[in-house]
């Protein structure tokens, strides 16, 4: 952390931000908001090892910085990279908001990237630490957990998420318990899972469930859901 003035700006962020990439903190001593906002960003970057900077400037005392940034509410924080800005935002966010600004600025081999990379469960651990809402570590955090079959623990972990990756999880903790296991024909098992939705309630559902696992990136999850779609509409 920095406290950068009108004379250091140049150097201290512009410059810098060639380097690795600088979060600014715009604030002031009077500013209730900043005094809840500018410790989160303090602990959020110094989770990042080094791979992303930050620099706060009072405005009252350094308004040039201010005029530069067109500053019209405090708090207000910018990101820079290569001397330009490339995100910003306004008012005291929740820390989970300020750690996804901050860590999608951090560049590729970044400390907590590593950890993901890494793949073993005390680093994904201490990925989703850093990053709670970190897809990757938390979807192969999931895997280290079914494959060992510690399901009341990926429970805990589904229940800390949210978002597509935590609708995964969930679908596969699901199957899990039902000792459902999508190592087989899953293919067959869809289909035959279709043509039962008009017979079978429980069909509609259980297919969904099994989309779910597979996640969006698998190209069932669209053409299963569109095909049950017209079979029901």
């Amino acid at each position: 952390m920095t406290d950068v003035t009108d004379a250091t700006f140049a150097t201290a962020v512009i410059e810098r931000s060639r380097s690795v990439p600088v979060v600014v903190d715009l604030w002031a001593a009077w500013c209730g908001p900043c005094k809840t906002l500018t410790p989160t960003l303090e602990k959020v970057v110094a989770e990042m090892g080094g791979s992303v900077e930050l620099a706060k400037v009072d405005v009252d005392a350094n308004p040039q910085v201010a005029r530069a940034f067109a500053v019209q509410s405090i708090p207000s924080v910018f990101a820079l990279k290569d001397g330009q800005v490339v995100d910003s935002f306004v008012g005291a966010l929740p820390e989970k908001a300020v750690r996804e600004f901050i860590t999608k600025l951090a560049p590729a081999g970044s400390p907590l990237e590593e950890l993901v990379a890494a793949g073993d469960e005390v680093s994904l651990r201490r990925a989703l630490e850093i990053d709670p809402g970190h897809a990757g570590a938390a979807s192969a955090l999931g895997e280290v957990l079914l494959r060992e079959n510690r399901l009341d623990e990926l429970a805990v972990l589904v229940d800390s998420l949210a978002g597509s990756v935590a609708n995964q999880l969930r679908a596969r903790l699901q199957l899990a318990r039902e000792g459902v296991s999508l190592s087989g024909d899953v293919d067959l098992v869809l289909e035959h899972l279709l043509d039962q939705t008009g017979v079978d309630p429980s069909a509609k559902d259980h297919l969904l469930v099994i989309l779910d696992a597979l996640g969006p990136e698998d190209p069932r999850y669209v053409s299963y859901r569109r095909r049950l779609a017209n079979r029901l509409y």
